[in-house]
């Protein structure tokens, strides 16, 4: 399947570029960059530096590129994905976008447009952070009523989001496992003594930590602490492979990591 790779510079679009070159089942036909970049028209295999030019150029638009694809990959800002999805939407093109911090109402906006596309959205593409939300559920099913819930994320000095997109996705997975919702439960960057029944966010940017999460369940006498910590961005880039050939020939629709697990 060919693949177009938004952001090729960026530090989840040159892994992904990396993977994805290395996978027998992706063939990566262009990447899109800023307009005014000076790598524009150049190969890919130069700018991301794979060792060998792969015949494949970096655009500054994606309509001039977007007939040869099948599917998208978007690891950018929330401005750029909308109009990465709308161009998508327009043509039926499949995507899979990671960009984190999107409003509501955009996120909305991305529903809408699965009703005319394949779109696998992912905060967070690693095999065991998904499986970690699964046991999120289990533990919140059984103690989230009774147990003081926070949750501490730590990432690089340079994220722009806080907290990440994954850490609100674990904590609408415990909502949800509690039968409310997240906008209900949160308390972010606490000052004084803890609400009942809250979730409390904690956020932590500091030098290049690749990505740290940690849910603690809190009882009297006892905590229990579920956590996940990435070395590095292989992980996610890899996940995004993964995304990125499960989505190729699937039907409009929202997707997420759990339709792959």
């Amino acid at each position: 399947m060919n693949l177009v790779i938004i952001g090729p510079k960026g530090k989840m679009g040159k892994l992904i570029t990396k993977f994805a070159y290395e996978s027998e089942k992706i063939n990566i036909v262009g990447a899109v960059a800023p307009k005014g970049r000076d790598y524009i028209g150049e190969d890919i295999g130069s700018v991301c530096n794979l060792g060998k030019n792969i015949e494949a150029i970096v655009y500054d638009d994606l309509n001039d590129i977007i007939q040869k694809c099948d599917v998208i990959v978007d690891y950018t800002s929330p401005e750029v994905s909308m109009e990465v999805l709308k161009t998508a939407a327009k043509h039926n093109k499949s995507v899979v976008c990671g960009t984190t911090g999107f409003s509501k109402e955009q996120f909305d906006t991305i529903k809408d447009f699965s009703n005319d596309t394949p779109i696998l959205y992912a905060a967070n593409t690693s095999r065991l952070v998904n499986l970690m939300y699964k046991i999120l559920d289990m533990v919140t099913k059984s103690v989230g009523d009774e147990a003081d819930i926070e949750i501490l994320e730590m990432h690089d000095r340079l994220k722009k989001d806080a907290p990440s997109g994954t850490a609100k996705e674990m904590g609408s997975v415990i909502a949800n496992s509690l039968n409310k919702e997240l906008s209900d439960l949160a308390e972010y960057g606490r000052c004084g003594e803890r609400k009942e029944g809250s979730i409390g966010y904690h956020s932590i940017r500091s030098g290049d930590i690749s990505s740290s999460h940690t849910v603690m369940f809190g009882l009297m006498g006892e905590r229990l602490e579920i956590t996940h910590h990435a070395y590095n961005w292989d992980c996610f880039a890899k996940g995004a492979c993964k995304c990125i050939t499960y989505l190729y020939g699937k039907e409009a629709g929202l997707y997420s990591v759990e339709d792959i697990l």
